[in-house]
Parts: C-alpha cells; sequence; structure tokens
C-alpha cells in the first residue's frame, strides 16, 4: 500500500506540474482562468479531506499509536484535525471556485469562502499539536509563545518591505484595503512560526508525518502569499501559478497517511543545557528580529515612506525580547544555585559510596576519583591520576569501551551499562560492572561520570553455576537444557535471516550408540561412562564452528546446525558422524568395543520451534534404529511423527495384553523331507487383539523397542516347552524350535532363565533349538557369542534363521558353531525360476552337508519346490505346502492318529 500510494503522490505531482505549466501558457485568461484553476485545488482539498478522516478512523480501531500515545501524541485525533482542516480548505475553494466569476471586487472585502479558508487554520494547529504536542507547563508554554511571537513579527517585517511595501506604494490605497488582503500571509506566518519549533521537539514515532505536514502547510502558505499578491494587484502572477502550487500542498497533505509508518519511539528531544543549544529558542528569535532589523535599515534608506504598522511589529517584538531576556536570566540564576546544590551533594555521596566513582575526560584521563578506589583494586590515587584508565582496561573489552565513549562523543546522553575486566593493583584481572553517563559543568568541558563495583566474586558463582547447570559431567560437552535453549536462539536468529530475505540452513542430528546398552551391563556403568567420554571427544574432533554437540542423554549425542548454506553438507556431516563411531575399536577395561551409530537428520522449516525440530530428529534416529542400525541414516519426513504416536499406543497396548493374557501361540511343523514325518515343531506367537489375530510382525517391532520381548520371549519359551514336554510325555519324538531377538539375548541373566524354564517343564536341552537372526552377531560380537556359547554348553542346539539374507553369513559360521541352518524363504520363492537363486540354494545345501550341519528350507509352497530340494538332497522342510501354523489343538489332531495321542 506504501508503494501505490508513492505512485499516487507521484502522479499528483507530475499533474500539477502539467497543470503549471498550462497556466504559464495562457496568460490572458483573466478571470476565467481563475474560475478554471479554482477546481483541481478544492478537488485536491477533497481528497485530503477523504484520506485522512479514513486513515483516522482506521488508526483509532487499532493500537499502532501506543508508543506515540505514550509520547504525548495521539495520531488519530491528528489525523482527524487534519481531515477537518482539509475539509474546511475545500469548502472554501468550491465556494470561491463557484463564485469566482461573479466576485469582481474579492480584495476588498473577505467571501464567504475565506471564512471557510480562516477555520481551516485552527483546526490544522489542532491537528499538528496532536503529533508534535506543544510544551507542558506554563513557563515554557510562555516561552513558547514569546519566541514564536518574535520569530512572527521579524518574518511579517521583511515579507513586508519586500513584497507588500511596493505595492502598497503603487496602489496608494489605505490600510483598510490592505486589512482584507494582508488577512491570509498575517495568519499563515502566525501559525508557520507557532509550529515550525515543534518540528524539532516531535516525538521520534511521528517526525515524518510531522515533516509531511510542514512541508504541506508551507506550500498552502506560499499559494495563499501570491493568492493575496493577486488581490492588491488584480493580475494572476505567472499566469495563475497559485493554483497548482497549492494543488501540491493538498496533495501531499492527503498523502501523509500513507508515506509515514509506525517506528520505535523515543522520547521528544530536550534541551541538555550544554553550550548554545540551551538558548536554541532565543538565538533563534534573537537571529530572526537582527534580519527584520538590518532588512527595515536597509529598506528605510531607500524608501520614501514607511507603512505605521512597521514600527507597530518591530517596537513590540523588541518590548517582547526584553520580557524574554529578563526571564532567561533569572533563570540561570537558580539554575546556577541548583549546579552548586547538586555538586555539594555528588561529593558527600562520592567519600560515603561503596562504589568506586571516577569523572574522566573522554581521551580517559582521570579528573576525579574516589576515595574508595585504592581499597576496591590496590591503587593508589596518584597512580590512578597519573595515566588514562583505559591503560587498566583488558584489551578484549577496549573496544566495548571506545564505542561508549563515541555515543557521547556522537551526542548521545542516555547512561550506558558496562561489563569490562580491569587489572587490579595485584596484576590480577577483575570483573567490574560500570554506569557511564554524561557529566556537564558550566564553564567546563564535557566529562564522563563512571560509577564502578566490583563482580569477580558473582561473575564467579555465575560461570561455576552455568556451567554445572547446561554441561554434562561424563563428556563435558554441553547437555539437554543447554541445546533446547541454543536451540531456539538460533531458530529465533534465523526467522529474523528470513524476513530480511537471507536463506540460512537450521538442522539437527541424534546420533544413538548401537550396543552400548550391553557394555553398561556387562562392563558396568564406570567403564560405560568412560565409552562415552571416548565417543563424545571424536564425536567433538569432527564438528568444526557453527555446530553446537550435546549429551541428550543415556547414549544419545545431538548437534544442531546452527548456520549452513547447504543441506547436503549437513547430510555429509550426519555421515561423518557415524563413520568416526565405528572408524575403530574403543579400548574398554581390558578389551576392545566395537560399536556404531544410528544417525537422524531433521531440518528447521519456517514457523517450527526449538521442540519439533529436535523432536523430529528423535524420531528419525529412532527410525534409523528401527530399521536395523549398524550406521544407517534417515531423515525426518512428515509421517514419522504418526507413526510414532501409534507406536508409544501399540506398546501400552501390549503391556495390558501380556498382563491380561491374551497372546497364544501356534506351531508349525518341520517335517523330514524324505519320509514326511513331523520331525519338529516352530513355536510362533499371535496377539489376540479383540476378533482379530495379530502376526508377529504387527507388534514384535514395538515390543523390542519398549523391551516388552523380554518378559514376552519368557512366557513363548515357558509356554512352548510345557507343550512339547508334554507331548513328548505321549511317546512323540518331537523337537522343538523357538525364536530369539538380540534383546533376549544381551538382557541380564538370559542364560539362567533358559535353564530354569528347561527344569521347571522338565523338557531335554538338546531337545530346544534357540532360532537367531544373523544381525544379532552385529548388534554386539562378542557379547552375543558369549551368551549363545553358554547355551550350547547347557545343551541347547542353535539355528541361524533366514540364512543367506542382508549378512556376511560365512563369516558368521565361523564366529559362532552351529547345528542348523534355516535357508531364508526368498530362495524357496523363486527356486526353479530363477537360474541364480538355484544355483545358490543348491550350494547352501552343499554347504550344510559338508558342515555336518542341519538344512531346513523355509517357505514351501508348491510340489515343484518340495521336489527339487528333495533332488538337491536338502533334509528338512516347512512350509504352507507342508502344514501350515495352527494352535496345539490341531497339531496333536495331524499326529493323533498315527501317535494315539488322545485328542
Amino acid at each position: 500500500m506504501k508503494h501505490d500510494s508513492r505512485i499516487w503522490l507521484g502522479g499528483v505531482v507530475a499533474f500539477a506540474v502539467v497543470y503549471a505549466l498550462g497556466t504559464l501558457v495562457d496568460f490572458r485568461a483573466g478571470s476565467l482562468t481563475a474560475w478554471l484553476g479554482s477546481w483541481p485545488p478544492a478537488f485536491a482539498a477533497a481528497a485530503a479531506a477523504a484520506s485522512l478522516l479514513y486513515a483516522a478512523r482506521r488508526r483509532a480501531a487499532t493500537t499502532a499509536d501506543n508508543e506515540a500515545n505514550a509520547e504525548g501524541a495521539d495520531g488519530a485525533a491528528a489525523l482527524r484535525f487534519l481531515g477537518l482542516a482539509a475539509a474546511a480548505w475545500s469548502a472554501g475553494a468550491f465556494v470561491y471556485a463557484v463564485t469566482g466569476l461573479l466576485t469582481t471586487n474579492a480584495a476588498v472585502s473577505l467571501t464567504f469562502g475565506d471564512l471557510f479558508s480562516l477555520v481551516a487554520l485552527p483546526l490544522f494547529v489542532l491537528g499538528f499539536t496532536r503529533f508534535a504536542p506543544l510544551p507542558s507547563g506554563l513557563r515554557p508554554g510562555i516561552r513558547h509563545v514569546t519566541d514564536s511571537y518574535v520569530g512572527a513579527a521579524a518574518l511579517f517585517s521583511i515579507v513586508w518591505l519586500l513584497l507588500f511595501a511596493p505595492l502598497y506604494s503603487e496602489l496608494g490605497e489605505g490600510a483598510e484595503f490592505l486589512a482584507f488582503a494582508l488577512v491570509y500571509p498575517v495568519a499563515d506566518i502566525a501559525v508557520l512560526c507557532l509550529l515550525a519549533p515543534l518540528v524539532f521537539t516531535s516525538p521520534h514515532s511521528t517526525r515524518r508525518a510531522v515533516l509531511l505536514a510542514i512541508g504541506a502547510f508551507v506550500i498552502i502558505c506560499g499559494a495563499d502569499l501570491i493568492g493575496a499578491v493577486t488581490r492588491l494587484t488584480g493580475v494572476l502572477p505567472a499566469g495563475g501559478i497559485e493554483y497548482p502550487v497549492r494543488l501540491l500542498g493538498f496533495a501531499l497533505l492527503a498523502s501523509l497517511p500513507w508515506l509515514i509508518r509506525d517506528r520505535a519511539g523515543a522520547r521528544p528531544r530536550r534541551i541538555t543545557g550544554r553550550g548554545l543549544y540551551r538558548f536554541a529558542p532565543e538565538i533563534a528569535a534573537c537571529g530572526a528580529l537582527f534580519a527584520a532589523a538590518v532588512v527595515l535599515t536597509i529598506g528605510g534608506l531607500r524608501v520614501d515612506g514607511v507603512a505605521p504598522v512597521l514600527p507597530l511589529a518591530a517596537g513590540s517584538a523588541v518590548i517582547v525580547l526584553l520580557v524574554r531576556v529578563s526571564g532567561l536570566l533569572e533563570e540561570n540564576a537558580t539554575l546556577s544555585r541548583m549546579v552548586h546544590t547538586r555538586e555539594q551533594h555528588f561529593h558527600e555521596l562520592a567519600r560515603n559510596s561503596g562504589d568506586v566513582i571516577l569523572i574522566l575526560d573522554f581521551d580517559g584521563r582521570v579528573f576525579y576519583v574516589s576515595p574508595g578506589a585504592a581499597e576496591a583494586f590496590g591503587y593508589r590515587l596518584d597512580d590512578l591520576i597519573s595515566e588514562p584508565v583505559t591503560a587498566i582496561v583488558h584489551p578484549e573489552d577496549l573496544p566495548r569501551v571506545s564505542a561508549a565513549v563515541s555515543a557521547f562523543t556522537g551526542g548521545g546522553s542516555e547512561g550506558i551499562h558496562l561489563r569490562v575486566r580491569v587489572r587490579a593493583g595485584d596484576g590480577t584481572w577483575r570483573h567490574t560492572e560500570s554506569t557511564a553517563s554524561l557529566y556537564e559543568q558550566p564553564g567546563e568541558p564535557d566529562r564522563l561520570l563512571v560509577t564502578t563495583r566490583d563482580i569477580s566474586a558473582q561473575v564467579a558463582l555465575e560461570d561455576q553455576v552455568n556451567h554445572l547447570t547446561f554441561h554434562d559431567g561424563i563428556t563435558g560437552l554441553p547437555n539437554r537444557a543447554y541445546l533446547e535453549e541454543r536451540a531456539r536462539e538460533v531458530l529465533a536468529r534465523r526467522q529474523r535471516l528470513l524476513d530480511s530475505g537471507a536463506t540460512a540452513e537450521v538442522a539437527a542430528i541424534f546420533l544413538d550408540l548401537d550396543g552400548f546398552t550391553a557394555v553398561n551391563d556387562s562392563a558396568g556403568h564406570t567403564f560405560g561412562d568412560y565409552l562415552l567420554a571416548q565417543a563424545g571427544r571424536r564425536l567433538r574432533a569432527t564438528t568444526d564452528s557453527g555446530v553446537t554437540l550435546a549429551r541428550w542423554g543415556s547414549d544419545e549425542f545431538a548437534v544442531l546446525i546452527e548456520d549452513s548454506a547447504h543441506a547436503q553438507r549437513i547430510v555429509d556431516l550426519a555421515e561423518r558422524l557415524a563413520r568416526v563411531i565405528s572408524a575403530e575399536p574403543f579400548q574398554v577395561a581390558d578389551r576392545e568395543v566395537v560399536l556404531s551409530a544410528s544417525v537422524g537428520v531433521a531440518f528447521a522449516e519456517q514457523g517450527m520451534d526449538a521442540g519439533e525440530l529436535l523432536r523430529n530428529a528423535d524420531m528419525a534416529m529412532a527410525r534409523a534404529k528401527e530399521s536395523g542400525g549398524g550406521g544407517r541414516m534417515e531423515i525426518y519426513a512428515a509421517h514419522m511423527h504418526a507413526m510414532v504416536v501409534g507406536r508409544l499406543e501399540l506398546q501400552t497396548q501390549l503391556r495390558q495384553a501380556l498382563a491380561g493374557g491374551e497372546f497364544l501361540l501356534e506351531y508349525q511343523p518341520v517335517v523330514d523331507l524324505q519320509s514326511s514325518q513331523v520331525t519338529a515343531v516352530e513355536a510362533l506367537v499371535r496377539w489376540e487383539h479383540g476378533d482379530t489375530r495379530v502376526m508377529p510382525e504387527g507388534f514384535i517391532g514395538a515390543a523390542e523397542e519398549s523391551g516388552l520381548i523380554i518378559p514376552l520371549g519368557e512366557w513363548i519359551l515357558r509356554e512352548a516347552c510345557e507343550k512339547v514336554a508334554l507331548w513328548r510325555a505321549s511317546d512323540w519324538d518331537i523337537a522343538l524350535s523357538v525364536n530369539l531377538s538380540v534383546k533376549q539375548i544381551l538382557a541380564p541373566r538370559f542364560v539362567e532363565t533358559v535353564a530354569g524354564v528347561l527344569a521347571d517343564s522338565g523338557l531335554p536341552a538338546e531337545v530346544l533349538t534357540m532360532e537367531v537372526d544373523e544381525e544379532v552377531l552385529l548388534e554386539d560380537q562378542g557379547e552375543a557369542v558369549e551368551r549363545l556359547a553358554q547355551l550350547r554348553r547347557l545343551g541347547v542346539r542353535l539355528a541361524i534363521d533366514d540364512f543367506g539374507m542382508d549378512y556376511a553369513s560365512l563369516a558368521h559360521l565361523r564366529e559362532l558353531r552351529v547345528d542348523t541352518i534355516k535357508i531364508d524363504p526368498s530362495f524357496i520363492r523363486d527356486l526353479g525360476s530363477d537360474g541364480t537363486v538355484t544355483l545358490l540354494t543348491h550350494t547352501i545345501i552343499r554347504l550344510g552337508q559338508d558342515l555336518g550341519v542341519q538344512v531346513v528350507a523355509e517357505g514351501i509352497e508348491h510340489t515343484a519346490q518340495l521336489e527339487q530340494l528333495r533332488s538337491m538332497g536338502c533334509g528338512y522342510g516347512q512350509g504352507f505346502l507342508v502344514a501350515r501354523p495352527m494352535v496345539a489343538e490341531g497339531v496333536e489332531a495331524l499326529v493323533g492318529g498315527e501317535l494315539g495321542i488322545p485328542l
């Protein structure tokens, strides 16, 4: 809107220029030109009235004037009165335009339109003084009025001598004739001299409006002056230049509401008492009077007759000036007494104050120092006075001291607070808190008054508290509280940059150490803390400036990237951080531990707060860990939040399901492919969730994440062992397979739990086969292999499930002795249709035969697959073709007739 208003104003100004050129061409149109020229200013004044009144109404309905109101201004009222003034000018112009052709002696009397125009002046004064308030108090008010009168009298004298005196001599008319013609100039000069000084004391929040208003009024005054000349001579100067000038003034007034903007306010300027500025109004009045006197004297020597109005104006101005000077002398005497009294109070306060008080020259030389300085900083008074005080200020703090001094030399008068380090007499650096303000003495140069206190003990305590509050005691890195606060600051700064048109990427990276929990559980928390400290040092060496590295909690670290030009650099940093964790083993006690890191990355979006950014990075890290960890990295996507919420709800439901006995077991038979006899069953858990039977893939992940897999796994093992022991007691020679997760294997007392279940159920250990995925060996290879070896010593058989997928299977066969390998169903699905898969399947079967382990093919669904596996020599298999998973009763029905098991 502001841009459109400037374009509109430019158009109006251009129209006024063209309009002026048109009037310059028409020198002979006479009254017709005057009548035609009156209409555009009339419409411009009407537009100004509408613009100002509309802006006043809109501003009154908002809080845009809060700052200005606090400084004594009232923007809504100002625009309202200015709008009324413009309406009065418009009415006068319209009346003059309508009656212009009928009026033949307008110079002799005031017309009805002139009355409207004169009413506009007090309305304009009321509006202007709402933007720039008059001085408050009786004495300042009288001072302002008298100074304005002196300036108006002097200005009128100059205008009279240079413009109206020659016309007076040429016309030879009496004072009665001139009285009507001079109404406009006299009124305009009086108003202008009354309002012009207020421009310099107006609030900063309304300064632009004040300048625009006074500019418009000056242009209108110029048009009135040209109009007065027209009335006296009856000739349009410059072909009617009065009308485009008046049009320009009204156009500027109309644009005023749209060219101003709300600005942070500052208090009106005060008379500070420094130098000649103390008497600025008096000097201005005296200067105007002197100029008038010179002009009048020269004019008196050159003009034969002088009108009586000149002695009246000059004489009254001199009398008012004398009265004003008398008041000034009385004020100066009062100020001198006040300064003397305050000086005595200051010295008394300095002697009894616990702070150090100094009076300094602007070059740092000590003019005065209170007696307490020696006791506070260990200096003698002679030592302080002999050299500039900047000699004992810490070099790093000198720029701030220089900036403070520059603020005062540049005209600032407000007090400045500084914290600087000062060298004490013993050579130590003391933290100080100082307040500097301008110190003024009549007849002496300005100096600085500085009050200083030693806050070294306070700063030391603050540093200690801050460090303990915002840093981690194990790694020495910033902690979670610090990172959250820093993230808020960085995002606020980024928002300001975005508002200014700049761009900067802010992101968070979360890292979780895969396998750290096992180290903590096996080696103890002391060694775990030592490992965390090593990880923190590695990560810190990888990051650089513009990055905040913190320990988020437990085995999680967080990195805040504060300002990066490219998102790819953030991703590259995340990858480097993951690599540096797994690059080489950590030394813990007398062994080496290999760790990896799951990494999540989240980028800040428009309007995002710190909590949301960090939460997104945490969710991305959790997703990377769910996907297998081992150096995986995930970048946050919006759907992750819904997944996390759903996962939390699922974990709660699983806990309730375990407590309420909603889980059940199904058993999938494993058959000898040559004899088609059932030799074993694999126990598979199901969840009866209402009327729905949920498969393991729908809840096992959430159970592992929440740790619920440990009690759930123990329930599965106990339930299956008891059922198979019952079948074996009925003369059914059948074995049992149970799946294990990494959290179960690494859980404390896992081996003892398995041994207890076997003892309680009476199931022989060699009948039980524990199936593990290959990824178990990647989580914590040393710990996992040791736990599984303990199971073998109990007599429990081991099997690698989903053999051949994702991981280095042959290397694992070397690390861990197993009894069975189960071929992944993906190999069986493509058997016969993919030559490579068929060859690999045959190779795995031959490998098992050579190693002397059982080979079980999973996922047999077609007869052709079964026949091909038999031809390859595969010993065992399971799948939908053989038998689907079924409850215990189904298994009993499957083999009951042959074995005589009661149904």
